[in-house]
């Protein structure tokens, strides 16, 4: 039987045609609502951050580094300049999205090794914004520019541009007073101000560069530029000129420098000049030194381990971060500390056969010369260099009553203004060794104290200022490198207090027995103040680097040459109106008198006498020291 066939039901057509387009009408409806509210939402309620996205996509801020500040001597010498230089940047948005590829081609096309590869990496991954350039190299050569020119359209990203890089005219003369500047490594990056060292590639490292950094550094500037969509610049809307860095002038004598090199030689050592009127340091030389221009581009691996394992220490800072038994010449101020304490008078005399024992002890504490002086009081026991005295004097004023004394000078801490890689020694006391090593303070400890050994260690740098409080009578000045910063001169915001004596006149007693040292027949060191012109109150010392036994003598031949004791020699002139004070020491050097005095004079005649080789009229007044009669 056939089916029948069915009809067709327009009304229910109708009505399912008429939903699809209700639903589809309600679907464009919300899409436009959405697409309307969405734009209503940019368009008006993020209208002020969306522009503002627009400008930085758009507006760039590149910041522009300022010029670093100069260093001078005290006549005006450049320690410390700025040199033009041609610099390798990079600029990763701009390199087209593939910045590893672009510095493989760099790699390959200027020759460089595996190691420049992987800094080239360390250094983009450094924090930075948005177009803001990487320094990759620092002075390229002719030839660099020339092949990164002919290779450019291989390149984008990198630019070759123009700056301004620190050069050290005198080289190693002034390398560890004026120190160095280096790139900015990744511990640095991370504490510095973001904003003022944007495009600013090196910072102080060591001495000047270092403690004057901020200033020296100056503000940074900016331009804010226009870019296209590939990050090219097409207009500056604004420009800010940086604020270069402050000029210093040092205290530093670069003439005075070169002759105090001189006189050292090639020998292991330092050498500290002051103006005892004002703390000016008038030379500061440690030497091996080196060349601070190796650090500026940042230095090979090779070169950096020779100069680190070098035996003699080249990077070493004697002056300020030596520490050397003084050895003898700290006899002047224990002879201050046992006048002014009344322990002793200039005539107390005591008998020298040699040796000093301490009362019921058996032990012998030798003077230098075995066969002893006989009776000496503080005048030839200064000029004579007695240990035997200063041994006596030593267990009469007592470790306490010594440890305050010798503070008072400034040994065993830190006496600087400016010079933040200084050490702080030693200067020992009984409470010291209670808490550091937990015994008991000998009395024999005390009497080699008096003749600087044992615990005490100081720097040149404390020496010098020791003999400088000497010099001015107890008036301290701190020592100083900086003698203006951006015009104006320093100050001290901890200003030690004066030595103030009892007795005045224990000044000049001591004083006069360091003139002895140098003008007397039998003064020590009476050949180094030969034909001078002028008096020198000084002061040798002859420090042990290795103990010997009781009993013993030394002997050099069988010493080891960097075993031997070190000669150290203090002293200032003229000693009737001291105008300078000179501190030498010579690691190994044995004999103070003999080998670190002769040092002591030619830089006292550098610095005292013309060319022709007269006094100069300024330090040629004052009454001549007479000698004063003792027993």
């Amino acid at each position: 039987m056939p089916q029948p066939i069915p009809l067709k039901d327009h009304e229910k057509e109708k009505h399912l045609v008429n939903r699809r387009l209700l639903a589809c009408a309600i679907l464009v409806f919300s899409l436009v609502a959405v697409l309307v509210g969405r734009l209503y939402v940019l368009q008006v309620l993020q209208h002020d951050q969306q522009t503002a996205v627009s400008e930085n996509n758009r507006v760039h801020v590149l910041p522009i580094a300022p010029e670093r500040g100069l260093i001078y001597d005290r006549n005006g010498v450049v320690l410390a300049d700025n040199k033009p230089s041609f610099d390798l940047t990079m600029t990763r948005e701009r390199a087209g999205g593939d910045s590893a590829k672009v510095l493989d081609t760099l790699t390959q096309v200027l020759g460089l090794t595996e190691d420049d590869r992987k800094q080239f990496d360390k250094d983009l991954r450094r924090g930075r914004k948005p177009f803001e350039p990487v320094t990759l190299m620092v002075g390229l050569s002719e030839e660099q520019i020339a092949l990164v020119a002919v290779n450019q359209f291989r390149l984008p990203g990198l630019e070759v541009e123009p700056q301004f890089i620190r050069e050290y005219p005198l080289a190693g003369h002034f390398a560890h007073s004026v120190g160095y500047v280096g790139r900015i490594n990744e511990r640095e990056a991370k504490v510095l101000d973001s904003t003022e060292y944007r495009g600013t590639q090196s910072i102080g490292k060591t001495g000047i560069e270092h403690f004057y950094e901020s200033q020296l550094h100056g503000h940074v500037g900016y331009e804010e530029v226009e870019t296209n969509a590939q990050g090219r610049v097409m207009r500056v809307l604004n420009h800010k000129a940086p604020t270069p860095g402050q000029d210093i002038v040092l205290t530093l004598d670069a003439h005075l420098q070169v002759a105090a090199e001189k006189a050292l030689g090639d020998r292991r050592g330092s050498v500290v000049v002051l103006d005892p009127a004002n703390g000016d340091v008038l030379a500061m030389v440690s030497n091996p030194s080196f060349d601070p221009n190796l650090f500026v581009k940042g230095i090979s691996f090779k070169q950096y381990a020779e100069l680190r394992d070098s035996i003699d220490r080249p990077l070493f800072n004697r002056v300020l971060r030596g520490l050397y038994a003084p050895g003898s010449t700290v006899k002047p101020e224990v002879a201050i500390a046992g006048l002014d304490s009344g322990v002793i008078t200039p005539g107390s005399r005591v008998f020298d056969p040699g040796y000093y024992q301490l009362p019921n002890y058996d032990h012998k504490y030798r003077n230098w010369n075995r066969s002893g002086d006989g009776w000496v009081d503080m005048y030839t026991a200064i000029m004579r260099s007695n240990d035997t005295y200063f041994y006596d004097l030593a267990h009469k004023l007592g470790i306490d009553r010594l440890h305050d004394y010798m503070a008072e000078f400034g040994l065993g801490q830190k006496v600087s203004l400016d010079m933040f890689e200084e050490a702080s020694g030693l200067m020992p006391s009984a409470q010291w060794k209670r808490a550091t090593r937990r015994q008991a303070w000998f009395p024999g400890e005390t009497l080699i104290l008096g003749i600087g050994q044992g615990y005490m260690q100081v720097t040149p740098l404390q020496l010098a200022q020791a003999t400088s409080l000497l010099a001015s009578k107890g008036v301290w000045h701190r020592p100083h490198l900086a003698m203006t910063v951006g015009g104006d001169a320093p100050v001290d915001p901890n200003p030690m207090p004066n030595i103030v004596l009892h007795d005045k006149h224990a000044w000049d007693q001591v004083s006069q027995g360091m003139q002895m040292v140098m003008h007397d027949s039998r003064g020590i060191a009476r050949a180094g103040a030969a034909g001078a012109q002028y008096r020198i109150a000084g002061k040798s010392g002859t420090a042990r680097v290795v103990a010997i036994k009781q009993g013993e003598r030394y002997n050099r031949n069988k010493t080891l040459e960097r075993h031997r004791d070190n000669a150290l020699f203090v002293g200032f002139a003229p000693a009737d109106h001291p105008s300078v004070v000179v501190a030498v020491m010579i690691e190994n050097g044995e004999a103070g008198g003999r080998v670190a005095g002769p040092v002591v004079r030619e830089v006292m005649d550098a610095y005292l006498l013309d060319e022709q080789g007269h006094l100069k009229p300024e330090y040629a007044g004052g009454v001549p020291a007479r000698g004063v009669p003792h027993t």
